[in-house]
Order: C-alpha cells, then structure tokens, then sequence
C-alpha cells in the first residue's frame, strides 16, 4: 500500500487505516482505495488485531468522495468500470473483515466518502461533521454507496438524501440513527480509543460469528434467519470461549478468551 496516501498502524490489538491526502479532503484516488484493500488485508491476516478504525488525516474531512484522476484521459470504459469496482470490492471486504470496524469521522463525509464511513459497523463523528450525496447536483447518481447507506439508515431516508444532495450534519446524522455517537472534536480522539478498546477486549470468536450473523441476516427473510441464528446458537455454545465467559461470570473475574 502506499505510504504516502494510506497510512497503517497497529497498538494495542487496534489498526487504524488513515487516508493521507488532507490538501484534497482525503478524496479516494484508486491509489487510496487499494491501500485502505490492502490495509483491510493486513488487518484480517493480524491474529493480534482485534478492531480496524477508518479515517481521515486532519481536521476539514474525513473523505469528501472519490478522485477519479488516476485513470488517464484515455484509458478504456472497461479499464474505467474495473476501477470502479475497487470501491465495491473494499465495501465487500470491510464486511468479510470479521473484526469491528469504527469509522472516526471529522469535518466532511461526502459522496463515495459518506459510503465509505457507513461501510464501518459503527461511526463516531465530531460534532462538526457534515455528511451526504452531492451527485445528484452535478448530474451524477450516488450508485455505489447505495448498499452502504440502505444498511444504515431507512430506505426513504436514503432516496431523499440522494434525490436531494443535502448536507446532514452531526446532530442529525445522529438522529436519523447511521452515526452511533457524536462528540466535540476535542474529545473525538478519547472517544474512538475507548469504544475500540472496549471492542478489543472481547472474544474475538465471539465477535466475529456474531458479527458474520448479524450482517447475514440482513439478507435473509425471517424464518431461514431464524433458524440459521439457532444453529449458531447451538455451535456458540460449544466453543471453549462461551464456557469460559460463563465460567469467569461464576468466579467473578476476567475471562481470558482463547478465540475457540
């Protein structure tokens, strides 16, 4: 990945993927978005990371959208459509990561950039925060970010910021439910690192089948749910770390989790 546009680290069983180009708003060049392909990698492959927080360097943007420029002037419509696809393929392996993922949002998350933070299982924004779907206002159409946003929000919901190019702040964003927490930006720091901590500190076993369930569920009708939801109930309870969890609530002491 490049170290110049993406930025990785990992301390304390966290990693934290850094879009590196505030002088554009961190806008997602395909340079960008294969680095935050390849970060997610290292992070899925880390048996010691744990949690994956996603976002911007700076004050003014967390992502303000997509910067195509990478594609020469006259590069193919196939060549154009492939590359596109790279912002699918990182949606598809932020949900396959099997680690929670935290969006930290400061200053815009606009466009592909707005998509991008909603991809994240949960998003702390700074009250400064700005977020939506500009597209529509230069004659363009937010598709890529659709599934993004339809997992996040209700479905009106999601056609009205897209037929309209409104910008929701922080507040709002918080209300209509596809931000978790809001906080000033003085505090947005303390408040990532505590949520990623208290993340980190569970089993990643459990973490991650109930996370898998979570989002398979999304796609599926009630009745095959149900009964897929109890037959990893029936697996969940066979694993050594259920039986410490309950063990350790017994003993009234900490669960040392083995990740099996």
């Amino acid at each position: 990945m490049s170290e110049e546009e993406v930025l990785y680290k990992v301390a304390d069983s966290v990693a934290t993927l850094t879009i590196n180009r505030p002088d554009v708003r961190n806008a997602m060049s395909y340079g960008v978005m294969q680095g935050l392909r390849d970060g997610v990698a290292a992070a899925k492959a880390d048996e010691d990371v744990h949690v994956l927080v996603l976002t911007g360097a700076g004050d003014h943007a967390f992502c303000a959208g997509a910067d195509l420029s990478g594609i020469a002037a006259n590069g193919s419509a196939s060549e154009a459509h492939d590359g596109r696809g790279l912002l699918a393929n990182l949606f598809r392996e932020l949900w396959a990561l099997g680690k929670p993922t935290i969006a930290r949002v400061r200053g815009y998350a606009l466009a592909g950039g707005f998509g991008l933070a909603l991809s994240c299982d949960l998003v702390v924004a700074s009250d400064d925060s700005q977020f939506g779907t500009p597209e529509v206002n230069v004659g363009l159409w937010p598709y890529m970010i659709t599934v993004p946003l339809l997992r996040s929000m209700p479905a009106r919901t999601v056609l009205e910021l897209q037929m309209t190019g409104r910008r929701v702040d922080a507040a709002e964003a918080q209300r209509i439910g596809f931000v978790n927490r809001v906080v000033a930006a003085t505090e947005l720091d303390e408040a990532v690192n505590e949520l990623a901590s208290m993340l980190a500190a569970k089993s990643p076993l459990v973490m991650r089948w109930g996370r898998d369930a979570f989002y398979r569920v999304l796609e599926m009708d009630s009745d095959p749910a149900l009964d897929y939801l109890q037959s990893m109930l029936t697996v969940h309870t066979s694993s050594e770390d259920a039986a410490e969890g309950v063990a350790a609530f017994a003993e009234k002491r900490a669960p040392v989790w083995k990740g099996r």
